[in-house]
Order: C-alpha cells, then structure tokens, then sequence
C-alpha cells in the first residue's frame, strides 16, 4: 500500500511522490535499514530536519519530507529522468531553490531490494568519487601559498 503526498504546501512547488506507509516510518531507521539489507548496512544519522544515509562512513542518500534521494553524478541523471524522479531541491532564505546532486529514489525501488541496491552501490559509487576529488593533494603552488600564512 502506498500514500500519496502533496508537498506543494511545504513550499516544494507541485510535486507528488510515492511513499511506502507513512507516519515518518522513511525516517525510522530499523525501517531503512530495512528497506536497503540487499545493499548492505546503513547508517542513518539526523540532519536539517531530515536524515543523511551512510554506508562506510560515505553518504550517498538523504531523506527530507519522507522520500529518499540517491546521489548522483552530472551523467548519471538520466536513469532518474527515465523514471520521472527530479532532483532535490530546497527552499533558501532569500527564497531560490537550490539544486542539489541528490534524486528521488524511484517508487519501484521500494518493493525491488535486489535493483535499489543496484541503484544504491551506483549512489554511493558516486560518492566516494567526490570524497575522491575533494581529497586530492593541493598543487605545490597552492602549498607554497598555505605556509606563507
């Protein structure tokens, strides 16, 4: 059984997503965990009202108003696409919505434990990929640059 949800009145434009049973069960983590043991273990830690999911210390999904969203590369959003699934956005303090790497989990993910975690090892594939870039070792122009401070 699914419910359906208007998240138009949280300031999120008209949209509708797919949930599986809701009383906040998507932030439950037994739930979670749950819903992603094809993948493996899962990490669930709180965050801006929502909640980030982790594998090996990696986040490669969040959950905000319910529905979870899977990380995602530049080239990799046309599979999300595919599936009607848009990217996560938010509502800022001078009222833009920002654009995120993250996209709707699609709503077939969560009676196929065998493809979400397909979906999920891409998700945090991803990931590891930008913990990659961000960790690369400065230039020695931009070490130079450090120690003079």
């Amino acid at each position: 059984m699914s419910v359906r949800f208007d998240l138009s009145t949280r300031g999120h434009g008209v949209f509708r997503a797919l949930c599986p049973p809701y009383g906040l069960p998507m932030l439950d983590p037994d739930h979670i965990q749950e819903l992603f043991s094809a993948f493996g273990a899962v990490s669930v830690r709180r965050m801006f009202g929502g909640a980030g999911l982790y594998a090996d210390g990696t986040m490669f999904a969040l959950v905000a108003d319910g529905v979870i969203y899977l990380k995602t590369a530049p080239d990799g959003t046309d599979a999300f696409v595919r599936e009607e699934c848009g990217p996560f956005s938010y509502a800022t303090k001078d009222g833009t919505r920002q654009i995120t790497s993250y996209w709707r989990m699609p709503d077939r993910l969560y009676d196929d434990p065998d493809d979400l975690a397909r979906w999920a090892r891409t998700a945090l594939a991803v990931a590891r990929a930008g913990q990659a870039k961000k960790a690369r070792p400065k230039s020695s122009r931009a070490r130079a640059k450090s120690r003079k401070r």
